[in-house]
């Protein structure tokens, strides 16, 4: 068991935003190990709160603490367009992490010796999540902030990280910022933005049929 468990707390009056507030808490929410859910209609404060949490944007008031090594994974994020993959993973992730990232690569039909510039959406995306998951610390807990990490994904690989994500909810804390494909979609943990209020849901068997009716 970890002595370190990765955890994100958020304060009652915390606000986030740029001049003016998009969204605010109003009760304490304290996330631990394992996949949450971030959901709000576009434009509503999901990225604000990925960015905030990391450091890159300034709360507006209140107060979060954050435990755990953190990555922030934004949708748009680029690698240098005249490499490879392959350059990427061996020049930034620990020798002992590379041999099993090129094993996802291969399974998930990532060709890591063709140009970044010219890879699809879809694969650019996998090799962010490579560089994310196989750059998590096996020594202390965790935290991934992940806007819209299977935007151009294709089901397969999106199932194959899935399950990475359940074998170590342990240790590490992801918040996932998503729009549901699906009414059956099971979301255990979901910080939802309704309106300017940021809430939390929690229920094994909550699926997003049962939450898309919060969000305004």
């Amino acid at each position: 068991m970890n002595p370190f468990p990765p955890s994100i707390q958020l304060d009652p009056g915390l606000a986030i935003g740029y001049k003016e507030p998009l969204a605010r808490f109003e009760e304490k929410v304290k996330l631990t190990g394992g996949t949450h859910f971030l959901l709000a209609r576009n434009g509503r404060g999901k990225s604000t709160l990925l960015r905030t949490l990391a450091g890159s944007l300034k709360k507006l008031s209140g107060d979060f603490s954050t435990e755990g090594f953190m990555q922030y994974l934004p949708e748009d994020m680029r690698f240098d367009a005249e490499i490879t993959p392959k350059s990427i993973f061996k020049s930034l992730l620990p020798k002992a992490k590379q041999k099993p990232a090129f094993e996802l690569a291969e399974r998930i039909e990532l060709d890591v010796n063709k140009l970044y510039g010219r890879l699809s959406t879809g694969n650019r995306r996998k090799t962010a999540l490579i560089m994310a998951e196989f750059s998590i610390k096996e020594n202390c807990g965790n935290i991934l902030l992940l806007d819209e990490p299977f935007s151009g994904l294709d089901a397969f690989a999106r199932e194959i990280f899935e399950k990475m994500w359940r074998d170590s909810s342990e240790n590490v804390l992801r918040l996932v910022s998503c729009h549901p494909d699906y009414d059956s979609m099971v979301m255990p943990s979901v910080l939802m933005i309704e309106g300017e209020r940021v809430s939390h849901h929690s229920g094994e068997s909550q699926s997003w049929s049962t939450l898309k009716s919060f969000l305004n």
